[in-house]
């Protein structure tokens, strides 16, 4: 339903609601007395859902399937989010080739992975769920590759005690997201494209809807709604170096729930995959790009560029590398880090090791390492990786003869908004969050393959409690006239950072924050780059009052300019909760503290009033009986059947 807004509401403009709105520090004429110009529509509905990945979208069939009709809203074109990026698989414990797995074991190597800073209930919910959402994707049309006698085909992912991830090729993410589109689509459940959300509805203590802006037309709207849910994805586009889209993943759930009075959570740990692409070798454009796990998972290795240590490497082997790349790579150093698990321990060990090869000077002349998979068959190359074999073949690089020149990204954020996992509420009465934006199944640092498993595992029982409490009422909610005024300052604040004529272009001060986080806040961290981190974030701030929008709100430049409200708050919960954290656990990792120490196996929730953010430590439970007994078993892969 859409209606224009009357007299009597647009005289309700003078009542400002509670909070101030996230725009307000970027706009620094900003007066109440300024007449509102643009233009904007009411939308009612009974579910606004934000953000059309699949967490999204998976929420939104379990709501239709209860008889309602939730809105989806997206900031791209239908089918164009962030998780088609997912490449590598999802896992469950199927057991097609390892039957020895089970839900159980699935829950202790997240837990482990996640140095039991994870949530164990969310942990159990996922690893439960997962056979049973995978066979529900295979119902409805994903084409997971098979083995050779017709089950779901499975690969190894790192640090997993067996072959856990089901994969469709190294398209994996793109494939589920298509079948769950076509899962919604075939419920009718109606979805809206081109649309940002600026600013939540929120009292601090309940939601009535969202207010944003059509992204092709410039022109506002207002959303009406009892019951939001989040699904915006993480923050990891922050860095300078990252696997995302420069204009996805950039904070926006977070920062959206912290204003409306909900709690972040271990904002601090940030997932660095092992393998993006080394811009100097391939273009500034693939910087960060994605190699998805799956070329480690099918037996690829990794090797410095220390030629001098070439002959104690695996080149010299019957089974090692092909003669092309036998004559370029160095040393299969993984051997001196990990040499049970090599090119599989946890993302976070693969990534560090990297980082000091290239610290210490082994690294290649575009400051990588190689990532080799020619000593496989290359027909198995191309049948296990088409996408890595097309994109590569593009650049020049034929992967089935010679390797590619990898290094660590900004990948995945831990961390996010702190939720009831039973629920998906966020303490925000009719505020729910999923998927990355939400904080607690992965702890310090996510084990590959869990996050897609997560979208559909939690998002499903999230949209079928919200359905239970959906009532006719919530058909046409209402709308207070101190919120319909809180609505009308953030079009005004919208409008009139469109007319920023300043001299500093907001891309290159999401750039410099960029650059900030990975010098700061990356791999390797400390107390004085942290310190000076925040130094910097504040000389960022104070330039964001010399705006210059290229555009109006339509333009590139005005998205960029609303990216960097949200990108701020993030970058300084980031950086203050790992200030606060002083041991090293997982992806955080302190040179100036690098023990780990049990009285830090605690969550660090963020808050924000008038005066700031705020960090307090919360105590974490313990895993049931089942769990806790597969973690007693120390089940470790045996990466050894690659070789």
């Amino acid at each position: 339903m859409t209606e224009a807004p009357s007299s009597g509401d647009r005289a309700a403009s003078s009542t400002v609601g509670q909070g101030e709105p996230t725009l307000d520090s970027l706009v620094s004429d900003f007066s109440d007395e300024r007449p509102l110009e643009l233009p904007y529509d009411v939308v009612s509905t009974p579910v606004l859902v934000i953000g059309a990945g699949a967490a999204g979208a998976r929420v939104a069939i379990a709501i239709a399937e209860a008889g309602h009709a939730p809105l989806v809203i997206g900031k791209r074109g239908h089918g164009d989010a962030h998780t088609t990026w997912a490449a590598g698989g999802i896992n469950a414990s199927l057991g097609s080739l390892d039957p020895e797995d089970d839900w159980t074991i699935h829950a202790a190597d997240t837990l482990k992975e996640g140095h039991f800073l994870n949530d164990p209930e969310a942990v159990e919910l996922v690893a439960r769920a997962m056979p049973d959402r995978i066979r529900e994707l295979e119902r409805w049309g994903t084409p997971f590759d098979r083995t050779d006698d017709g089950k779901i085909n499975q690969r190894y992912f790192g640090a997993q005690s067996y072959r856990r991830t089901c994969f469709v090729g190294d398209r994996t993410g793109e494939a589920m997201l298509s079948t769950l589109i076509d899962s919604a689509q075939a419920l009718e459940v109606p979805y809206r494209e081109n649309v940002m959300i600026t600013r939540l509805l929120s009292d601090g203590e309940r939601v009535y809807g969202a207010a944003g802006f059509d992204m092709e037309t410039g022109r506002g709207l207002l959303f009406r709604s009892n019951h939001v849910v989040l699904a915006a994805g993480g923050f990891s586009a922050l860095y300078h170096r990252h696997s995302s889209r420069d204009d996805e993943n950039n904070g926006d759930g977070q920062a959206l729930a912290l204003e409306a009075g909900a709690r972040l959570l271990d904002l601090e740990f940030v997932q660095f995959h092992p393998t993006g692409m080394v811009g100097e070798r391939y273009g500034e454009a693939w910087d960060g790009r994605l190699v998805t796990e799956a070329v480690r998972g099918e037996g690829g290795r990794l090797y410095n560029a220390d030629c001098s240590a070439r002959d104690a490497n695996e080149a010299g082997d019957a089974n090692g590398g092909s003669q092309a790349s036998q004559s370029s790579v160095g040393e299969r150093f993984m051997e001196r880090y990990s040499p049970d698990q090599m090119e599989l321990d946890a993302r976070d060990v693969v990534a560090r090791a990297i980082a000091e090869e290239v610290r210490d000077g082994r690294g290649t002349e575009h400051g990588g390492v190689y990532l080799d998979i020619s000593h496989r068959d290359p027909n198995y190359v191309r049948d296990r990786l088409p996408t890595m074999v097309e994109r590569f073949a593009d650049l020049g690089v034929d992967i089935t003869s010679e390797p590619m020149v990898v290094g660590p990204t900004a990948h995945y954020t831990m961390g996010g908004v702190d939720i009831n996992f039973k629920t998906g509420e966020t303490g925000i009465d009719g505020l729910y969050a999923v998927g990355e934006t939400v904080a607690g199944v992965h702890g310090a640092n996510r084990l590959g393959g869990n996050s897609l498993a997560e979208t559909v595992a939690i998002a499903k029982p999230v949209g079928e409690r919200i359905a239970l409490h959906l009532s006719s009422a919530d058909e046409d909610p209402v709308l207070t006239p101190g919120q319909r005024a809180l609505a009308e300052r953030e079009f005004l604040a919208l409008e009139m950072l469109a007319e920023a004529d300043g001299d500093v272009k907001p891309k290159a001060l999401l750039e410099e924050l960029g650059d900030l986080l990975w010098e700061h806040a990356g791999i390797i961290r400390d107390q004085q780059g942290i310190r000076e981190g925040l130094v910097k974030l504040e000389a960022i701030r104070a330039q964001t009052a010399n705006l210059l929008v290229d555009g109006d709100l339509t333009s590139r430049s005005f998205e960029y300019a609303v990216d960097l409200s949200f990108s701020l708050t993030v970058a300084e919960a980031l950086l203050r909760t790992a200030l606060e954290r002083t041991e090293s656990r997982g992806a955080h990792y302190r040179r100036d503290h690098p023990e780990t120490h049990s009285d830090w196996r605690v969550n660090l929730v963020v808050s924000a009033d008038e005066s700031g953010l705020s960090i307090h430590k919360r105590g974490i439970g313990e895993p049931s009986e089942p769990v806790q007994a597969a973690i007693d078993e120390d089940y470790e892969l045996d990466y050894h059947h690659l070789e």
